[in-house]
């Protein structure tokens, strides 16, 4: 069972485990801004096939790799002026860059899923101390099972992954709650891969030109996050509920009325002020939250396509995608 470590009594500690785990090669669960992630030494093949293996994650699927400021991403990728603005401006923060490997570049093959190009991204907070402290990128995806719901707490990557791995580093809930914003520079335009965090209208405000939208879920994938089922729960998922049925779960948005809620098996709402960052922190915890009480769908009330509306209704979506 994965040992549990807080930082918030134990930070020098928990950095000093944790480095000493990715030194043997091993993933360990860390605390991001955004969700909470499985992370291994991005150079290292054995380490990178660990987070695979634990995950259970397909490996034509690319993994982001984590970097602990420019400088450092500068060594492994090449920068255009677009992304390096981007960069200046977001980072450390919710926004992953998809660029192109430098030739050199020591981050292995098996996390880039062979591509040619690399995702990366400069966390806030302890996961940015931890690879100052190890010195090289963490390849780290979402500290989950593939495809289901991401993990926005300690408590929820133990009950997912605990019997997995040997350490987790717990910081609390995690303040943004959906995965980063992923762009892409390509031909001169910016290609939005994956909304999250970030929202899209603050890139563009930088950036100075608009987002391309990356187009449908089934596209070759160029980055995680793209596969058109991801983020599920157990439980089917309807979504623009206007209405629940007395054996689903709902999860509302707002103060509007729901016919039927007072019959349903479990009433959340992820803002009822209609606050999308809000909405967005409290997302995943409450997809498992309407999963564990065992109704067969949850529901959704519609959601705002707009900020934060973007990143949430791309990852209900793909919640309510056709499973393989």
């Amino acid at each position: 069972m994965a040992r549990i470590i807080d930082i918030a009594e134990h930070r020098h500690e928990a950095l000093q485990m944790a480095s000493a785990v990715l030194s043997e090669g091993f993933p360990v669960a860390i605390p991001t801004e955004t969700v909470y992630g499985l992370a291994a030494d991005a150079t290292n093949a054995a380490a990178i096939t660990r987070i695979y293996e634990t995950k259970g994650r397909p490996r034509f699927n690319p993994l982001i790799c984590h970097m602990s400021d420019l400088a450092m991403a500068e060594e492994y990728a090449e920068f255009d002026p677009v992304s390096r603005v981007l960069a200046q401006a977001f980072w450390p923060g919710p926004l992953t860059i998809v660029l192109s490997l430098k030739a050199e570049s020591r981050i292995h093959a098996l996390a880039t899923a062979g591509l040619d190009t690399v995702g990366i991204r400069v966390p806030k907070g302890f996961a940015g101390d931890l690879i100052r402290a190890f010195g090289k990128p963490l390849a780290a995806p979402s500290a989950n099972t593939s495809g289901r719901i991401s993990a926005t707490s300690a408590a929820h990557v133990d009950a997912d992954l605990g019997g997995k791995i040997r350490l987790i580093v717990d910081a609390g809930a995690s303040t943004v709650g959906v995965e980063s914003t992923i762009v892409k520079v390509e031909d001169g335009e910016l290609k939005l891969l994956r909304p999250g965090g970030l929202p899209a209208s603050e890139i563009e405000r930088v950036a100075g030109k608009r987002l391309r939208r990356a187009g449908k879920a089934s596209a070759a994938i160029e980055a995680p996050g793209m596969l058109a089922s991801h983020y599920a729960p157990g439980a089917n998922v309807r979504l623009d509920a206007g209405a629940v049925k007395s054996d689903e779960a709902l999860i509302a948005f707002g103060a509007a009325d729901v016919a039927g809620a007072s019959d349903a098996a479990i009433v959340l709402n992820l803002s009822p002020c209609g606050d999308l960052a809000e909405a967005a922190a409290n997302l995943f915890d409450y997809m498992k939250k309407a999963d564990a009480s065992g109704a067969a769908t949850i529901a959704f009330s519609p959601i705002p396509d707009e900020g934060l509306g973007e990143a949430i209704n791309d990852r209900l979506r793909r919640a309510a995608a056709p499973r393989e």
